[in-house]
């Protein structure tokens, strides 16, 4: 099982931003890339209805032979994980908002969190925000139209902007330090972050964290691959090919499959 795939699948394009963190955390592992895009976001479906798109996506990698499976979706984390790790026998890695490094290293006692609806509203997050940040004064924005403008190829738009510079005066209103990204496709709008941000706030995505977990679990179930340097990567979406090309920025060549 050494040599075989990573699966890692999201509700678009924007789990690339997760998988390129795992790549270079672990260049040995091929990988195989599920965007479902033709269902993005899935921020706004019922818990029942993401955990059926989750179940497709994990038989679908497993059918492809995936030793591990990365679920690069806060939204499906948040929502299906507990149900694929009781279905299936191999290690999920899940992926939800780090709102507990913000809420313990914030000075202002403010932290923003930018997310999709079906993670605000999942019991996970729930759970761990009362956890970490009861005390603090946690900014809640759904960013509704950020996933369906990124999947368009709109990342830098007016649309975009407008939509950021609303979501965000909130935030500055209540004096955050640090803003939490909630979903997998945010990381791609740092860039413009950085420019709607005052210098003093900290930007917090989980990608880096998500590939040390991966490794370790890969690590504590004997699945490393040490012995075959030369890796490959297949990516897939059931969406449009020159939006995840561009959004991937690499070499790979991605290919339409329709699931």
């Amino acid at each position: 099982m050494n040599n075989h795939p990573i699966g890692v699948f999201d509700s678009g394009v924007g789990g690339t931003s997760i998988w390129k963190a795992i790549n270079e955390l672990l260049p040995n592992e091929s990988s195989i890339y599920l965007a479902d895009s033709i269902n993005a976001p899935y921020g706004p479906k019922g818990k029942e209805a993401i955990t059926n798109l989750c179940i497709k996506n994990t038989e679908l990698l497993l059918g492809n032979g995936c030793k591990l499976i990365v679920v690069a979706c806060n939204t499906a984390t948040t929502n299906a994980i507990g149900y694929l790790r009781n279905n299936y026998n191999v290690p999920f890695i899940g992926i939800e908002p780090a709102i507990k490094p913000a809420a313990l290293q914030t000075k202002t006692k403010a932290v923003g969190i930018l997310a999709t609806q079906g993670t605000l509203s999942s019991e996970l997050f729930s759970k761990t925000s009362g956890k970490f940040a009861n005390n603090i004064n946690v900014v809640e924005q759904v960013g509704e139209g950020i996933v369906n403008l990124i999947e368009s190829g709109k990342l830098y738009s007016e649309e975009m902007t407008a939509l950021l510079i609303t979501y965000l005066q909130p935030m500055l209103n209540a004096n955050i330090d640090y803003l939490v990204l909630g979903c997998s496709h945010y990381p791609y709008l740092i860039p413009q972050l950085i420019e709607l941000l005052p210098e003093h706030v900290t930007i917090i995505d989980s990608g880096e964290a998500v590939a040390r977990q991966t490794k370790a679990v890969l690590k504590q179930n004997d699945l490393l691959n040490f012995k075959n340097p030369k890796s490959e990567h297949l990516f897939y979406t059931n969406g449009k090919l020159n939006v995840m090309q561009q959004i991937l920025d690499t070499d790979y060549t991605v290919q339409y499959l329709d699931f």
